[in-house]
Parts: structure tokens; sequence; C-alpha cells
């Protein structure tokens, strides 16, 4: 049995065409990347980081479009312990998997293609394709500690309230609603960190930018690295962009958070299943192998 309102329906449509339109763009890339790796037997930096974008971002729209068609439809599914638990886990775990890679894949863009005369910049230029495993290591370790503290935080609620009817399950909610404000907190605190770590690459690869465009003024030729540095920049401003009104939702979700029925709900729920499918759209354009392969398969 289920009662579904015109609201719940609205946000299940919304929901599910946005997921398997973002889940289709990043299972091209993640196809096209990995025919590539078996072919070539190798990826370099750029592609690993990308491959992994693609990876976080096709699981974490599968658990969020899972958990908000079963809180809708069939939320008597989500009162047996520790299935709540466990969704909440895994959607915040591959969300924070998806917010680090998206910032280390914006670092990597500066790093690798600005120009500056600083030893420690330097040092890390002729280090960043090494140091990619452990960025990768270091973003998993962040994302499975929000994960870890998200379950502990939906674990709360129900630890409180051993009742598992529905007429009991309304307290525990607005338990819950309580509770989620510390997970909120950290989460917030995790998207400011990616945020500055991307407007400081922005910052960087613009300064870079200017600096070799003042050099290359008088040179009438051809630069390559001056369109390596604009199409680097066009991918971490799109980012920006798109990730400062992602920053927004966010603090307007806690807003939101215990006010069913909003309308403004179901916008921030458009735009925070729009941005995984956008964005990655966007780096299919900024890339000449995404693109060329992209433009063959479409009609």
């Amino acid at each position: 049995k289920y009662n579904v309102t015109t609201y719940g329906a609205t946000i299940v449509a919304i929901t599910t065409l946005e997921t398997f339109a973002g889940m289709w763009i990043n299972a091209f890339i993640i196809s096209v990347l990995c025919i590539g790796w078996v072919k070539k037997k190798t990826l370099n930096s750029n592609e690993k980081i990308v491959l992994l974008l693609g990876c976080s971002r096709f699981c974490s729209l599968s658990f969020s479009w899972a958990y908000s068609f079963l809180s809708i439809i069939y939320p008597n599914y989500l009162y047996v312990h520790p299935i709540l638990q466990l969704a909440i886990f895994f959607q915040a775990f591959f969300s924070h998997c998806n917010l680090w890679v998206s910032a280390c894949l914006c670092v990597f863009y500066c790093i690798k293609i600005a120009n500056f005369r600083n030893r420690f910049f330097i040092y890390l230029k002729v280090r960043i394709d090494r140091m990619v495993l452990w960025l990768f290591l270091g973003s998993v370790i962040l994302a499975l500690t929000v994960g870890i503290i998200a379950y502990d935080v939906a674990d709360k609620p129900h630890c409180n309230d051993n009742s598992t009817g529905q007429r009991n399950f309304g307290r525990a909610n607005i338990k819950m609603d309580q509770y989620f404000f510390p997970s909120f907190f950290i989460t917030g605190f995790g998207y400011a960190a990616s945020f500055m770590a991307v407007i400081f690459a922005a910052v960087f690869l613009l300064f870079s930018l200017w600096r070799h465009k003042c050099k290359m003024q008088t040179n009438s030729m051809k630069d390559l690295s001056m369109e390596a540095h604009i199409r680097a920049m066009k991918s971490i401003l799109s980012f920006l962009v798109m990730y400062s009104i992602n920053f927004v939702c966010l603090v307007l979700k806690m807003v939101y958070v215990t006010k069913k029925g909003s309308y403004m709900t179901i916008l921030i729920i458009v735009f925070e299943y729009t941005f995984p499918g956008l964005h990655s759209l966007t780096l299919i354009f900024s890339n000449p192998k995404l693109e060329k392969t992209l433009l063959k398969i479409l009609p």
C-alpha cells in the first residue's frame, strides 16, 4: 500500500528524469574512458580523475534517487532498521566523493596548466601526477568520515524511539530533524572547504592566463598554452558558477528541511539533481576525446 500526493508524484517524476539523464551522461564518460583504458592499457592523470568523478556521480545519483523514491512511494521500507541509516550513509558518502573529486579536478587543472616560478608550485607541478592517488585516497577518507557521521546522526532517532509503528514514527521524525542539523553543519563545512579550493584554483589560473596573454600579446601565432588555459578556465568557471548555486541550495535546504510540501524544496531538488549531469556534460565538451566520441554517436 502506498499513498502518493500530487506533490510527491511531482518530485518523483522530476528526480527520475534528471537522475536517468545524469546517469546516462556519466555512464558515457565511464564507458569511453574505460574502453580507452583497455585499448591503451593506461590513463593519464586527468582521465583518472574524470573517471572517478563519473563513477562517484553515477553512484550518487543512483542512491539519491533510490532514497527519494522509497521515502515518497514506499516510506514503510525506511521504518526498518538499518535501511534508512544505510541509505543516508551511501548517499552522504558518494555525494561527498563527488564533491571532493570535483575540487581535486579543478586543483589539478590549476597546477598542471598555470605557470608560476614559485619553488613550491614547481614542486607540485612536477609531482602532481604521482599525487593523484593520494588525492583519491584523501577524498575517499573524507567522504567515508562524513558518511559514518551521517549514519550515526540518522541512527540516534531510532535508538531513542524503539517503536516501529507509523504512529510513533512521527515523533522520531521530529527528533530526526533536530539531529540532522549537526550533519548539515559538517556537510556545509565540507562544501565551504572544497568551494574555497575551487575559488583559489580559478583565481590562480586566471592570473596565470592574464600574465601569459601579456607576454604573447605581440605574438600573432597560435599558442597551445593559451588554448589550454582557456579550456581549463571554461571548465573551472562553469563548475564555480554551478557550485555556487549548489552551495546556496544547501543553505536553503537547511532552512526548508522541516517544511514539507514547499515549492521551494522542489526548486532545490531540481538543481541538486541537475548539477551532476550538467557539469559532467561541460566536462565532455571541454575534453576533445569525449566530445568527438559523443558527436559520433549523436544523430
